[in-house]
C-alpha cells in the first residue's frame, strides 16, 4: 500500500528522488551543483517543448537529464521518428549528449505505464532500505519494464545498484546510463570539515570588576 501511494503521486517515467528540491537537501546530496540541477530542469522543459510542437501527441516519449546527459525513452510509430527524435533533442540548449533508448511500435498502455511506476517505487525503496546505497545519488527510469540508472558513481556503486535493481520483482532488464568518476574524484565531492573559529578567553575579573592579569594564551588562527 505505501508504494502504491508513493506510485501514484509519480509520473510514468519520471525519476524518483530522494531528498529536497533544489536549494534543499537533495542539493547536500546530489554529486551535480546546484547550477548543473537547474539546467538538467531546463533541458527536459525544453525538450518537451520542442516534442509537442514538432509531434504532437504522435509519439510517447520520456525525457530525462542528469548532467546535461539526456535519456530518451518510450516508443515512436518509425525508425524514421526515432531519428529524428535523436536530432531535436540533441539541438536543445545545453545538451552535452543523448541516450536514445525509444522502441519503434505502438505506444505502451495505461497498464504498462502503472506497472512501470510501481517498480521505479520498488528499485528506490530497495536502494533505501540498503545499508551500503546512498539512493539519492541515483536517478530510475522505468520503461516496459526495463530499469534506467543514471548518476555520477563509482564503478563499484554502480555494480551494487545493478544488482538490486536486478533484484525486484518485474524487472526484466538493467540499462546503465552512469557517469564514472573515480575514488579520488568522489572523495573531492565530499564536503571538507571547516575548522571551528579561534576564541578571545573571558578575562578573569577580580572583586572589584577589575580584570586581573592572567598567563592565559590567546588561539590565534594559523596562516
Amino acid at each position: 500500500m505505501a508504494l502504491l501511494a508513493l506510485a501514484l503521486g509519480l509520473s510514468a517515467c519520471a525519476p524518483v528522488m530522494v531528498g529536497g528540491m533544489v536549494g534543499g537537501a537533495m542539493v547536500a546530496s546530489d554529486r551535480r551543483t546546484s547550477g548543473i540541477q537547474l539546467e538538467d530542469e531546463g533541458i527536459e522543459m525544453r525538450s518537451a517543448s520542442a516534442m509537442r510542437e514538432n509531434f504532437g501527441s504522435n509519439v510517447h516519449v520520456n525525457i530525462t537529464s542528469y548532467n546535461r546527459q539526456v535519456l530518451i525513452t518510450g516508443e515512436v510509430p518509425t525508425a524514421r521518428e526515432r531519428v529524428q527524435v535523436e536530432q531535436l533533442i540533441g539541438r536543445v540548449e545545453n545538451v552535452r549528449s543523448v541516450v536514445n533508448e525509444l522502441a519503434v511500435g505502438a505506444a505502451s498502455s495505461v497498464g504498462e505505464r502503472s506497472s512501470d511506476i510501481l517498480i521505479t517505487a520498488r528499485v528506490k525503496a530497495a536502494m533505501v532500505d540498503s545499508e551500503d546505497v546512498f539512493a539519492s545519488i541515483y536517478k530510475v527510469v522505468t520503461e516496459r519494464g526495463t530499469v534506467y540508472l543514471m548518476g555520477r558513481v563509482t564503478q563499484r556503486e554502480a555494480n551494487r545498484a545493478t544488482d538490486i535493481a536486478r533484484g525486484v520483482s518485474g524487472v526484466k532488464r538493467v540499462v546503465r546510463v552512469f557517469e564514472y568518476i573515480t575514488d579520488a574524484e568522489l572523495q573531492a565531492l565530499r564536503p571538507k570539515s571547516v575548522p571551528a573559529e579561534p576564541t578571545q578567553p573571558m578575562p578573569v575579573m577580580s572583586g572589584s570588576g577589575v580584570p586581573l592579569t592572567t598567563n592565559v594564551p590567546v588561539a590565534t588562527p594559523v596562516k
